[in-house]
C-alpha cells in the first residue's frame, strides 16, 4: 500500500523543484526528505525524479504519480471541509454540475426542491461540458450532474442515468421578428433566421429531422454551446430559437419574445446522472420526485 506521507513529500518536492526548497517549507532536512522519496520509489518500483542541473525533474512515471497525488490530496481537502460542515451543524454540502446545454430556468426548477428541504442544504452549482462534469463526478467532486442526455457510453465511468422527464418544444421570436414571418406555423419557418444549439446537443438532431419532415428549411444564423447565450440573441431579435414548452410562461413574462408555434413530436429530455444506481442522497431524491410533477 502507498505511504501517503511519502506521496505528499514527493508532491512538495515536485512543486518546489528541488529538495532544498521543499525541505525548508516542510521543516525537514534534505537528507530525510530524500530518504522518504527513495522509500516511495522502492515501493512503486520506479524512479520518480531525475537530476536536471542543480534541481530535480519528474520522470514520466513521476508526472503520472504527481497527477494522481494532486487529485488524492484535493479530495482529502474536500473531505475535511464536508466533515467540518457536519460537525459544526452547518448545512449539508450538495455539489451539482449542470450541462451548459440545459436551459438555466430548467436547471433552477429542478434544483429548487433541494433548497426547500427541511434539512438545510448548501448547494455548490457548477456549469460546464458534460464530459468534464462526469469526470468530476467520477472522482466524487460532485454528487449529481444534470444533463439533456444520458451518460455517454464512450466514457469509462461507472455511473447511472436517471430520467427526470421530458418536455415538448416551443419556438420563440421577438415580436418584430414574429410579425415579419409569412404564413402559418410551421411553414413560416421556411427561410426564417434560426438560432440553434451546437453539435453535441441531444435536441439538435431531432430538430433538424423535424424540419426535414415538415419540408421547411430555416436559415441558421447562429450556433451556440450555451442555451442562455442563444436565448439572449433571440431576445435581441436576431433569430427564432427553441426552448422546452415547460418554460413558455417564464420566457414570455417580460414580453420580449412570443411563441410562434409548438411541437410535441420533438421531446427534450432531462437526466440526473449519479454514481449511485439507487438514489439515496436526500437532495437528489427531492429533485427527482419534484421533476415528475411538472415534466412529462
Amino acid at each position: 500500500m502507498i505511504n501517503y506521507k511519502h506521496l505528499y513529500y514527493m508532491r512538495e518536492v515536485a512543486t518546489a523543484g528541488s529538495l532544498a526548497r521543499a525541505s525548508e517549507s516542510l521543516h525537514l532536512t534534505p537528507q530525510t526528505l530524500s530518504g522518504q522519496i527513495s522509500l516511495l520509489e522502492a515501493s512503486l518500483g520506479t524512479d520518480l525524479f531525475k537530476r536536471q542541473g542543480r534541481g530535480l525533474e519528474l520522470t514520466e512515471a513521476g508526472q503520472v504519480a504527481l497527477n494522481y497525488a494532486n487529485e488524492i490530496f484535493q479530495l482529502g481537502d474536500e473531505l475535511e471541509q464536508v466533515l467540518q460542515h457536519l460537525l459544526k451543524g452547518h448545512a449539508q454540502l450538495f455539489r451539482v454540475g449542470v450541462s451548459d446545454l440545459v436551459p438555466k430556468s430548467i436547471a433552477y426548477r429542478l434544483l429548487e426542491p433541494a433548497m426547500s428541504m427541511q434539512k438545510k442544504v448548501h448547494i455548490v452549482c457548477t456549469e460546464g461540458k458534460l464530459s468534464d462534469l462526469i469526470a468530476d463526478l467520477a472522482v466524487h467532486r460532485m454528487e449529481l450532474v444534470i444533463a439533456d442526455s444520458p451518460m455517454p457510453n464512450t466514457m469509462n465511468v461507472k455511473g447511472f442515468s436517471h430520467k427526470l422527464g421530458s418536455s415538448g418544444i416551443s419556438f420563440f421570436a421577438s415580436p418584430a421578428l414574429k410579425a415579419s414571418l409569412a404564413g402559418e406555423f410551421p411553414s413560416c419557418l421556411d427561410g426564417a433566421p434560426l438560432l440553434i444549439l451546437s453539435e453535441g446537443a441531444a435536441i439538435r438532431t431531432k430538430l433538424l429531422t423535424w424540419f426535414h419532415n415538415q419540408q421547411v428549411r430555416p436559415m441558421i444564423v447562429g450556433e451556440f454551446d450555451d442555451s442562455a447565450l442563444m436565448q439572449a440573441f433571440g431576445f435581441a431579435g436576431t433569430g427564432i430559437f427553441i426552448a422546452p414548452t415547460a418554460l413558455e410562461a417564464v420566457l414570455q413574462q417580460e414580453g420580449r419574445v412570443e411563441v410562434i408555434g409548438r411541437s410535441c413530436d420533438i421531446n427534450e429530455n432531462f437526466y440526473a446522472i449519479s454514481i449511485e444506481r439507487k438514489i439515496t442522497h436526500p437532495a437528489i431524491k427531492a429533485i427527482t420526485e419534484h421533476a415528475q410533477g411538472w415534466l412529462h
